[in-house]
């Protein structure tokens, strides 16, 4: 591709800016098309780190036109995708939740069989099995991370001991982690006579979020499931399996 001539002008504050032809804001193309979120890219804009036909650019809003411009992530050109693709994975426990790793450990990618550059949306601990997501559409994972949508995530926890009901109390009301209060949850038993296996449920991803909620009270996780994503389950997938998702599920995150 040509560099677009005269796609620039200077603004009345001396920065660069483009025109509207594009028709599309720059930090959504990235999103849509990189492996970060749209947040994650807003920052990475601000730091310097991305350029448009050459120039730096430090306004994540402007529009690009996303065939004809050139624009560079840390020096990377990144293209625009043409297809899209949302895997449903029951992610077994011993694999890692990234792109690659320094250390040589087995990644979920190593499980998804495609040609896609993915990413996981969110991560689930080593020892974490159950409900991932793996996508190339960075304004998909943005909408399901981003706490202002409220995407309900709910984990089978196996406990060290019972957890009585003034813990329990505590802990779905919000309890402070890194200075910080958690949003409510709900916390139920799974079986009425067994007190040391429950399920809550968290609109909010932090990092090791269910382990240091109980950890905060002396509990430690046995074992730890995510069993449900928004409306998606593993049900009918063995640990280690995948399968695509379908366009009513998909839909149902995207019109909410």
């Amino acid at each position: 591709m040509t560099e677009r001539k005269n796609s620039n002008k200077k603004s009345s504050s001396g920065k660069e800016s483009f025109t509207d032809t594009g028709k599309t804001r720059l930090n959504k193309f990235l999103a849509n098309n990189s492996e970060f979120a749209r947040r994650k890219i807003d920052e990475m804009v601000l730091q310097g780190r991305v350029t448009v036909n050459h120039k730096l650019i430090l306004e994540p809003g402007i529009q690009i036109d996303g065939v004809k411009d050139d624009v560079r992530l840390d020096g990377e050109r990144i293209r625009e995708k043409t297809k899209k693709t949302y895997i449903l994975l029951h992610k077994p426990i011993g694999f890692i939740t990234t792109t690659d790793d320094e250390k040589n450990r087995r990644t979920v990618l190593d499980i998804i069989k495609t040609q896609e550059k993915l990413f996981p949306i969110g991560r689930l601990d080593i020892d974490t099995s159950g409900v991932l997501l793996l996508t190339n559409d960075g304004e998909f994972a943005n909408k399901l991370m981003h706490p202002r949508f409220k995407v309900e995530k709910t984990y089978i926890v196996n406990l060290s001991r019972p957890l009585d009901e003034k813990i329990r109390l505590k802990l779905a009301g919000g309890i402070k982690l890194d200075g910080k209060k958690t949003a409510p949850a709900k916390i139920v038993f799974v079986n009425k006579d067994a007190y040391d296996v429950v399920a809550i449920t968290l609109t909010e991803g932090r990092n090791r979020q269910v382990r240091r909620m109980f950890e905060n009270y002396g509990f430690f996780v046995r074992k730890l499931h995510r069993s449900s994503y928004g409306h998606l389950t593993v049900d009918g997938l063995k640990a280690g399996e995948y399968r695509k998702l379908t366009t009513q599920e998909i839909n149902k995150f995207t019109n909410k």
